[in-house]
């Protein structure tokens, strides 16, 4: 199968295994894993913080770094495409007791400014509080757009101004800063908290990283024991999350050519119509022309081995990835084309 659904579905490299079998190990609820403490200081240096904390999952890092800026009752200003209002099951309000504040993504992943502005809550009881603005970067649902540095740096001065933290649920943000040909710490130091990913355009097998201030490492520490995001010897983990960010971040330039090659493909196959074939980072997004043969379509595909992903709102998503090589793109493209051809 051609596995285009997510960068998720990597495997981890050859140098990453070797790294996991002999990682030098402790007991990382102690504080005692060399090979953690390693990962989380390469981390804090790489996005301009002072420390960092690793976790098992992304979720849990932007759930953690809500309950560490929001207490139970407390508002949280974020976009309506974002995926920690999508795709994380509720966590904030669940189990954070923290209402989001929905404001619209414009098309490029950004939020209207001046309108946040109205949406913060005046000091007022009958109010719940606003006390944390969220941006996400790259924005998965707005196309895997890019946040630029200026755009980041007037978030980060608007939120002071309201007396609001600032969190960048940044899971891509390697993705950004390769694709705008910057460094990382450009796109997250002016952030209170950042969140990334290790396990998905980066290969590792699991773990996310939070970024951000001691104090506030201190209470992330505290809400991921909460979560249940206390590991051992995790070593073995953040062992394959070393070699993700020393030889894996570069590479993700050729993740964006080929989903740009696979967006001009898609973009000559009559009955499809693909939203850019300038896609910004590693994500294609693209819909039939006629949405009453979606579902024929999407088993069609995978029927002759290419997956991807329903996006909901008759969009479908693709996404390019280390394993993915330019063979496998024009393969992918013959095979839907073939597919289309068939159901139309």
């Amino acid at each position: 199968m051609l596995d285009f659904r997510s960068d998720t579905v990597t495997l981890p490299t050859d140098a990453m295994r070797r790294a996991m079998a002999e990682a030098e190990v402790g007991d990382d609820v102690y504080g005692e894993d060399p090979t953690v403490n390693r990962l989380q200081e390469m981390a804090a240096e790489l996005t301009g913080q002072e420390a960092a904390l690793f976790v098992p999952t992304g979720t849990m890092g932007n759930l953690a770094s809500i309950l560490a800026h929001c207490q139970r009752g407390d508002e949280l200003l974020v976009g309506d495409q974002a995926h920690i209002f999508h795709y994380e099951a509720g966590g904030m309000a669940a189990l954070g007791g923290v209402q989001p504040r929905l404001l619209p993504n414009l098309p490029d992943g950004r939020l209207d400014l001046e309108g946040a502005a109205r949406a913060v809550r005046p000091d007022d009881a009958h109010h719940p509080r606003s006390r944390l603005l969220a941006l996400e970067n790259t924005h998965n649902r707005c196309g895997g757009s890019v946040l630029a540095p200026d755009y980041m740096l007037a978030a980060a001065e608007f939120a002071q101004e309201h007396g609001l933290k600032l969190h960048l649920d940044g899971a891509r943000i390697f993705n950004a800063a390769v694709a705008l040909g910057i460094a990382v710490s450009d796109l997250t130091r002016m952030a209170d908290s950042v969140t990334f990913c290790l396990s998905k355009g980066l290969a590792a097998p699991a773990g996310s990283l939070i970024c951000g201030s001691r104090e506030f490492i201190a209470k992330a520490h505290r809400a991921r024991k909460q979560l249940g995001g206390g590991m051992r010897q995790a070593g073995i983990l953040a062992a394959a999350g070393i070699v993700a960010l020393a030889e894996m971040v570069e590479r993700l330039a050729d993740d964006h050519a080929r989903a740009r090659r696979l967006a001009h493909g898609l973009a000559e196959i009559p009955g499809l119509a693909v939203e850019t074939t300038e896609p910004p980072t590693n994500m294609v997004y693209f819909r039939l022309v006629d949405p009453g043969r979606s579902e024929a379509f999407q088993a069609a595909c995978r029927q002759a081995g290419v997956l991807f992903g329903a996006a909901g709102g008759g969009r479908y998503r693709m996404v390019t990835h280390y394993g993915v090589e330019v063979e496998h793109i024009d393969g992918a493209l013959r095979l839907i084309r073939q597919s289309t051809d068939e159901i139309m």
